[in-house]
């Protein structure tokens, strides 16, 4: 089996220990790297992307997202995504690892960091409310670039503090906008819910299998799911469900037939119109056009 898809994993060459980079996004598109940035490829790691000059295209997990002066853009680990080049388009990439954020946190803090790039939870693109926020936002970026830049004893640690602030202020921008769920009552059984599918949904799709796993009844399981993300468990099952199809169609040279075997599918026919039902579109033509 040959993996179409690039899988890119968290390297800096500068300095190997930190988990972090920060990289102009003009000049990452100007890089001869050895793998192609406007085609799909796979994140090992969690990148903030935020652009102050130009606007353009970017795809994530499928999905144009259009983006403009002062946009922010979350990527999280594991998520596919690809380049738009454009034209006069300035800004950074934040890039880091899990451990350059949960390994220096209590527990409440970094389960809300991870919750800003979760795309079950919110929208992916974030964008100011006005220019004082851009302003304040610009001045932290810059901070992290300097702090970057000093390479001395106490610049990871600052520039580990100062990313810190940075997600911070983008959850109140967001909780400004009312994106914004960690008051929710059953949050935390959600992301319980959450892993379960993204780890089982080629061996169940049925509610019973996953409240029993999570010792809970389908009735109350719905009223998690409704309460967090206002949709039916099983709603919510297959869209994730779908997801894992499309990564997997995108990702290596599996049949189609060999696929819908790995997607827990015993006749082939039904898979075709499972994701036609929820995909739009039959698994031949989404795979050539990702």
């Amino acid at each position: 089996m040959k993996k179409r898809l690039t899988e890119i994993k968290f390297r800096n060459q500068d300095n190997p220990e930190s988990y972090f980079d920060i990289v102009k996004i003009e000049e990452l598109l100007a890089r001869d790297l050895n793998h192609d940035i406007g085609k799909n490829h796979l994140v090992k790691f969690y990148i903030i992307l935020f652009t102050y000059e130009g606007h353009g295209y970017h795809t994530i997990d499928f999905t144009d997202y259009q983006y403009s002066n002062g946009t922010v853009l979350l990527i999280r680990k594991d998520q596919i995504h690809k380049f738009h080049r454009s034209p006069g388009v300035k800004g950074y990439l934040l890039v880091f690892t899990e451990e350059f954020i949960i390994g220096h946190l209590n527990k409440m803090e970094a389960l809300k960091t991870m919750q800003l790039f979760n795309d079950s939870l919110s929208f992916p693109k974030i964008e100011f409310n006005n220019r004082q926020e851009f302003d304040d936002f610009m001045i932290l970026i810059k901070h992290v670039e300097l702090e970057y830049q000093a390479m001395d004893d106490f610049s990871i640690g600052i520039t580990r503090s100062v990313l810190h602030i940075v997600i911070t202020k983008l959850f109140r921008i967001k909780a400004k906008a009312g994106d914004f769920v960690e008051e929710k009552k059953y949050l935390s059984q959600f992301l319980a819910f959450q892993k379960l599918v993204e780890e089982d949904c080629f061996k169940s799709r049925k509610v019973g299998y996953y409240a029993e796993q999570l010792g809970v009844s389908a009735k109350t399981l719905n009223n998690i799911t409704y309460d967090v993300v206002n949709v039916s468990a099983k709603s919510y099952i297959d869209e994730r469900t779908i997801m894992q199809i499309k990564r997997l169609l995108s990702t290596n040279d599996y049949s189609i037939k060999e696929i819908a075997y790995l997607a827990g599918f015993s006749d082939p026919t039904n898979f075709y119109k499972y994701f036609k039902k929820f995909a739009g579109s039959t698994p031949e033509v989404f795979r050539q056009a990702f």
